[in-house]
């Protein structure tokens, strides 16, 4: 495991010594540009072809919508509603590969009941019974077991409220169970994504940003991610030798230190989500807004059990109750339309007061501000289209090759981001005529995956493991000459201060907010935030040690 450790690991002395040669003139064969999820997972898909591959991202590994999102691995029960077979049978297809081939360590099994109140009439309660059940056809047609899923059922009043005691009782008829995937954290996912990168030889930097996109060939003007002026195209010999395309030349900064650098690909990928249209004018988004609320799992009586919440006078739209195994619960989601698109996206007075009286009525005992711990939102990156309202959109994505041969490959949902990957790649290949071979990632693990058999063996903390896969032990090792770092980073957080250590030494976190944002999720609760910074400051001391 050591020597994958070390592959795998991304470090401050490693982007230092990347960037280096990259700003010296190599030409790599593919550059992709963002670090969300989708832009991992290009870099992952190339890399495991065999091709020479950079990512380069502005801010952090999922400092955008990638970190924002409701942490369901979902097999597509809102698409089956709205009639889009192929891509709810897509993401089935795609959470079972995460569920049982990719990323088992980092997606669990989650039970989740949609309460019979009174606000569900009869009609409604058999339509969604019959829609479940065809979402289960659909686990079976992917071969997804029973016992990783179990099939929906029915539940009594009584069962109903042994499994989410905090409902109100009067006017219950019983309940739905259903069960999905989620994930352990939506920025661990993109983090051990861009980590596997790594070990297949992919350089993953981050605090680089792309401020222009030209051709080598020098016959079309640069396109400038400030101003989105146009490019042309171009052709001639490649750099290496073999005809094909000329490379593609990218202005970046640097951001750490300030300095400029020139960087070459043959083939380069936009894979920015909501910031697309900076690298392809051409492209047309309709940006919503998703907002979560952060609140104590007490609320709803400390159920394991996820909730499912009809919105009142929505079709197919649910307010989600999921609990994080911490003491806390995320409840959403919302769909607004937005123009403004910013790296933290601020919910609205509604959104809050919608989501807390969604879930009050159908608890005992309503919530309220009071009770909220924090909140987040993010930007879906959907793609323009004829119907009127964000939530009717569709999620599908697409692969578009602009004039400056950027490729970009936008829409789409964390779910399928392995295949949004194969797409883009496929383009590249086929565009720049790159000597790559197939698609690999439907079976290829992602760092610290194992069969759940072996998982349960790992001499660590479950917790750990599900965080760290069979990297746990490497986590604990960490404390063997300092047992300090056993302990948790503030007073009511499971996280220690040796996961911090591990980010800093191992998963490229450079600063203060790259743990406790992105690496943990402690930012989204800000009294923990305040009161673990002291703790993140001295992981990033830890730096300096490891490498003196």
């Amino acid at each position: 495991m050591t020597g994958l450790l070390e592959r795998a690991s991304l470090t401050a002395e490693r982007r230092t010594r990347e960037l280096a040669e990259l700003a010296g003139g190599e030409v790599v064969d593919l550059l992709v540009v963002g670090g969300g999820v989708t832009g991992v997972g290009v870099a992952l898909d190339a890399a495991s072809r065999g091709l020479s591959v950079a990512l380069v991202e502005a801010g952090d590994l999922a400092f955008g919508t990638s970190r924002w999102s409701s942490k369901l691995v979902h097999g597509g029960l809102r698409y089956l509603a709205s009639g889009d077979l192929r891509l709810a049978r897509e993401s089935a297809a795609e959470r079972e590969i995460l569920m049982r081939r990719t990323a088992p360590h980092l997606v669990h099994p989650l039970p989740i009941v949609l309460p019979l109140t009174p606000d569900v009439p009869a009609t409604s309660a058999l339509v969604t019974r019959a829609g479940l059940g065809f979402g289960d056809l659909l686990r079976r047609g992917v071969r997804t077991p029973s016992t990783v899923l179990p099939p929906p059922r029915r539940l009594s009043a009584v069962e109903t409220l042994g499994m989410v005691p905090g409902l109100r009782e009067a006017g219950l008829r019983g309940g739905l169970l259903y069960w999905d995937g989620q994930l352990v954290d939506d920025a661990r996912l993109v983090v051990t994504i861009a980590r596997t990168a790594a070990a297949f030889g992919a350089r993953v930097l981050t605090r680089v940003r792309v401020l222009a996109v030209r051709d080598d060939a020098g016959t079309g003007p640069d396109t400038d991610t400030g101003t989105g002026t146009r490019t042309g195209t171009g052709a001639g010999v490649r750099s290496g030798g073999g005809l094909g395309p000329a490379p593609i030349a990218v202005q970046a900064l640097d951001t750490l230190t300030g300095r400029h650098c020139r960087l070459r690909a043959r083939a380069v990928v936009n894979a920015t989500g909501v910031w697309a249209p900076g690298l392809a004018p051409e492209i047309r988004l309709r940006p919503s807004r998703g907002t979560h609320l952060v609140l104590p799992a007490a609320v709803f009586g400390g159920t394991p059990t996820a909730l499912s919440v009809p919105i009142p006078g929505e079709r197919n739209r649910y307010a989600l109750v999921l609990p994080q195994g911490d003491g806390r619960v995320y409840v959403g989601l919302t769909d607004v339309p937005t123009d403004e698109v910013t790296e933290q996206p601020v919910p609205d007075h509604q959104e809050i007061t919608q989501l807390l009286n969604v879930v009050s009525g159908v608890l005992a005992t309503p919530v309220d501000r009071a009770d909220l711990l924090g909140v987040f939102a993010g930007l879906r990156p959907l793609l323009d289209g004829p119907d009127g309202r964000t939530a009717d959109l569709s999620r599908r994505h697409t692969v578009h090759v602009g004039p400056n041969r950027v490729i970009t490959v936008v829409g789409g949902k964390l779910t399928t981001y392995r295949r949004m990957a194969e797409d883009a790649v496929d383009a590249a290949v086929a565009q720049a005529s790159l000597d790559a071979g197939p698609c690999r990632t439907g079976r290829l693990p992602l760092v610290g995956a194992a069969s759940r058999r072996t998982l349960a063996s790992v001499p660590a903390p479950r917790r750990l493991v599900a965080r760290y896969g069979t990297q746990a032990p490497a986590v604990l090792e960490l404390a063997r000459h300092d047992p300090r770092l056993l302990e948790p980073v503030t007073t009511g957080v499971d996280v220690t201060r040796a996961e911090l250590v591990f980010a800093v030494l191992h998963e490229g976190a450079l600063d203060e907010g790259d743990l406790l944002d992105r690496r943990t999720r402690i930012g989204l609760v800000p009294a923990d935030r305040a009161a673990a910074l002291d703790a993140a400051r001295d992981a990033l001391s830890y730096r300096a040690a490891h490498t003196s």
